[in-house]
This record gives structure tokens, sequence and C-alpha cells, in this order.
């Protein structure tokens, strides 16, 4: 299982939400680059990135700093955040971005979705945000009419290959993930399965590798230190 340590963006800023209320931000380090770098040194071969504000208005606003991110790491990035055209997509491409996801555009375009999965294949990845059993859209502030199985199914027979899945509702308290929902996911799906929201404990990574989900997105956890992220990615990589 591969774990990636998460770097939210806002005005260029690494920043955490409380279940993506952007009202409820802590800024952790105004230089996002050594941060991406310290994941590095700690053993991480993957980072996840999501410009925030991108997510919110539907237009990417932090690409310089995710340029200083892939340059200075050289690791595997995956961004997302109002990724909603094909020039964006080509544009993170040749920024040396691996692997990039669409949010709201895989829900509002399926057609859109499936013609960026035919020209990009396995860097096209799809985030599905949970709230209350629906797919959020645009930055977490809207809820879709797609339920989350129904949305995964349709993504799985367009050939999306990766989905990034995250219950709203732990996203950001250290409570604790959603283990059913992905345990639920994994036998319903073939699609490589990203978990994410709320992982607190090794216990979790633990149970995560178990049922063979195929990574794992740390966000506030290691930013205040309830999981050591060198720790982390040795217990993901024994399972």
């Amino acid at each position: 299982m591969t774990i990636y340590p998460a770097i939210d963006l806002y005005e260029g800023k690494a920043v955490r939400l409380v279940r993506g209320d952007y009202g409820q931000m802590t800024v952790y380090d105004n230089n996002p680059a050594n941060v991406a770098q310290g994941f590095k040194d700690a053993g991480a071969e993957a980072i996840h990135v999501v410009d925030l504000e991108g997510a919110r208005d539907g237009e990417p606003k932090n690409f310089g700093v995710i340029e200083r991110v892939v340059s200075k790491t050289g690791l595997f990035i995956q961004v997302g955040g109002g990724i909603r055209t094909a020039e964006v997509i080509q544009k993170y491409i040749d920024l040396g971005v691996s692997r990039v996801i669409l949010g709201t555009a895989a829900v509002s375009s399926p057609g859109f979705l499936r013609e960026m999965t035919l020209e990009h294949g396995p860097a096209i990845a799809v985030s599905a945000d949970i709230k209350d059993g629906f797919v959020a859209i645009k930055g977490w502030l809207e809820l879709s009419d797609m339920d989350i199985f129904e949305f995964c199914r349709g993504i799985d027979e367009i050939g999306v290959k990766t989905l990034i899945c995250t219950d709203i509702s732990k996203d950001g308290l250290l409570a604790g993930t959603n283990i059913e929902l992905y345990r639920t996911l994994k036998e319903k799906l073939s699609i490589n399965l990203i978990a994410s929201g709320g992982i607190t404990s090794l216990d979790e990574i633990k149970e995560l590798a178990a049922l063979d989900v195929d990574g794992a997105i740390l966000g506030k956890a290691i930013y205040a230190g309830s999981i050591d992220l060198a720790e982390a990615i040795s217990e993901a990589v024994r399972r």
C-alpha cells in the first residue's frame, strides 16, 4: 500500500481544513516545497496535492507552487482541485505531475472524463468526496445527486484506474477513518482505491492494508504528530 502524505494549498501556503470548511483553516507552512521535501526525507515516494482555491473556484491557482514541489522532490505527485478542462490537465502533465485528479468534472461531465481517460490512461484519477452518502462537488461546498456506489460503478465502467475516496465527515478531525466504507468499495469495485479522510493511527494503516486498499492519504495526522510518516510508510510496505 502506498502512503500519500497530503499538501493542501491555499494562497501558496500549505494548510489544512476541518471537514472541508474554508472557515476552519490552519496554515502549517508558507513554503509547501519544503514540506514536500520533508515528506521525501521521511521516505515518501508519492505526494497528494490539492489546490483548495481551484477546487472552490473551478480554476487552479497554484501552478507555480506545484511546479516547485515537482521539481524539488522528483516524486510521484498527484494533483487535484479545479481541474475541469483538457488544457489544465495537459499543463499539469507538462509540469511533471504524475497523476491528475478529476472531482467536480467527473460528476458533471462523464463524457469529458471518458475522453480524458482514453487520452491519458492511468494519469487520470477520480476523487469521490462523500457527504451523507452522496458525492460532494465544488470544493465540498455542494452535494450532487449521485450516491457513492452509483458514481463508482459509472467511473469503473468508463475505465478509470484509480479512485480516491474521502469521507468528508471524518476529514481533519483526527477521529478515525471510515474502514467499513473502504471494505465495501473494495468488495464491489475492481478499481484501484485510495482511502482518505480521518486516518489517525498506525492501526488504521494496518487495517486498510489488510483490506488490500491500494493507497492511503495522510493529512492532519502527520501535521499534528499523531502518526509518524516514516513509521506509516514502513508499516504499509510490510503489508
